[in-house]
């Protein structure tokens, strides 16, 4: 075996972080670099559970991570008035999956994996201006004028990704770029977001009970949607959604492609902090959370929503919002990333040459494995952005949400549980689920069982079909999260 290839991974998100900690365990050399020069503890909060658990025990972070997590069965959905009007209750699925839903704040879990990365491997302040590559090596310059080299580049970097548009621009000047990527990232929401100081339970009841107060407030008159969700250490995480028409849409598209500052956050904050929201003395609003969030906690973000067609080109690879940007309200952006990180390590991990035809062969096999799943989660996050929206398209979706039959909500907790990758190259986790996972082909070609497992064939026609009929792509940063969902 040739060389074990040198993984340059650019954004030190939660994918990218992941990527980086699986790397570590196969001995894999890599080197991270994020643009920022300080990690700020921004974002809101991530459900997760029975879809990354195994992924914690593997790499030896569940214990942690159970002391920084609330377990969550429901979401309480209410009106203006502070009147509940329907629950959405994801309990069954922790049997299903083999384990409880949690919520935990996202800069919790980011702190978590951050420090299972060796200091001298990640590269604050490194913003990546150009990258190239030939038949040898793949090469990034940073605005600090330095300069890198490695073998594989991953692009880890968000939404607006430097890496996915250097490379989507020598594609389109090489006539190979699909139409659909080279087209803008559609978005219809705004978003503020924030994580309190701990607060005092006497004033917040709901951070005296044992699990997790999800509560969402829609509006019946204002193009705003709000959610509040308990957490450890007496701490609410909160986000407040702009639902946008065409003028507001006009006034936020200069945004685009920049991050809002401070100034943008503190004017929301300001439209918004009269907004009641549940629990308390019956008078409390989204202000007294912001009064007690200090203000480098909170940011404004946009919610853009596409999966991009082309995920690598030749040594160049895209993870996570990089190559497919998911609208929040359903809980997948985050989760999605960590799972792109868990197939890519695997095949990575069986690299057997650092020559770019390898390279390619192993990033479709990739691609191949996580684009329906992606396209799957894509289309859920959608459905469940319906349920808040204010339109008319919202409240029939909230109306037959509201009068779901059980054995449909059922059949979608199934599915959502029975996604549960696990990395090849570590340690198996016994899986305790009573719905079986669906079959993971990084997971069994890699550890031996090739093609010739019993749901091997079967599965790669499935996903190849599906893969094709959403477009073969050329060979070649959270804030809340959550795991209800609703497929109608």
């Amino acid at each position: 075996m040739s060389a074990r290839p040198t993984v340059l991974i650019v954004g030190a998100g939660l994918g990218g972080l992941t990527l980086g900690v699986l790397l570590e365990r196969a001995g894999i050399p890599y080197q991270i670099f994020e643009r920022a020069s300080v990690i700020k503890p921004l974002g809101s909060a991530l459900s997760l559970g029975a879809n990354i658990i195994p992924l914690f025990k593997q790499i030896g972070i569940y214990n942690e991570f159970l002391e920084s997590a609330i377990v969550r069965y429901t979401t309480q959905v209410y009106n203006e008035k502070r009147k509940l009007e329907f629950v959405l209750d994801s309990k069954p699925a922790a049997s299903m999956g083999g384990y409880d839903g949690y919520i935990i704040s996202r800069p919790d879990i980011y702190d978590i994996l951050f420090r299972q990365i060796p200091p001298h491997k990640i590269h604050l302040g490194k913003r990546v201006l150009s990258t190239q590559q030939n038949a040898r090596e793949v090469k990034i310059a940073c605005s600090d004028n330095s300069i890198y080299y490695g073998h594989i580049l991953v692009g880890a970097d968000g939404a607006y990704s430097g890496v996915r548009q250097s490379m989507y621009k020598a594609m389109k000047n090489e006539g190979r770029l699909p139409k659909q990527d080279q087209e803008d990232l559609p978005y219809s929401c705004t978003c503020l977001v924030g994580n309190t100081r701990p607060l005092d339970p006497e004033l917040f009841p709901s951070l005296k009970l044992d699990d997790c107060s999800f509560d969402c407030v829609l509006s019946d008159d204002k193009p705003y949607t709000w959610v509040t969700f308990t957490t450890k250490h007496n701490i609410i995480c909160w986000m407040v959604v702009h639902h946008l028409n065409k003028t507001s849409y006009r006034d936020n598209d200069s945004f685009r492609n920049s991050e809002w500052g401070p100034e943008a956050a503190e004017a929301m904050c300001n439209e918004v902090r009269d907004f009641a929201i549940p629990g308390g003395n019956g008078s409390q609003t989204v202000g007294d959370l912001i009064d007690n969030t200090p203000k480098e906690h909170i940011s404004k973000v946009m919610l853009e929503e596409k999966v991009f067609d082309t995920w690598h080109d030749g040594r160049v690879v895209l993870l996570g919002d990089a190559c497919h940007k998911m609208n929040p309200s359903g809980g997948q952006g985050a989760l999605n990333a960590m799972q792109d990180a868990i197939t890519l390590a695997n095949w990575i991990n069986v690299l057997n040459s650092n020559d770019v035809k390898a390279m390619n062969k192993t990033f479709t096999e990739y691609k191949m494995e996580r684009y329906p799943h992606a396209v799957e989660a894509f289309e859920s996050s959608k459905m469940f952005s319906r349920i808040i929206a204010r339109n008319l398209t919202g409240r029939i979706v909230r109306f037959a949400t509201k009068h779901m039959p059980r054995w449909a909500w059922m059949m979608a907790l199934r599915k959502m549980a029975s996604n549960r990758p696990q990395v090849a190259f570590l340690p198996m986790i016994e899986d305790l689920g009573t719905v079986k996972p669906v079959y993971q082909p990084s997971l069994y070609k890699t550890k031996g069982a090739g093609p010739n497992h019993p749901q091997a064939q079967e599965d790669a026609n499935r996903q190849s079909s599906r893969h094709s009929r959403s477009g073969q792509g050329q060979d070649g940063n959270d804030f809340i999260d959550s795991d209800v969902k609703c497929k109608l």
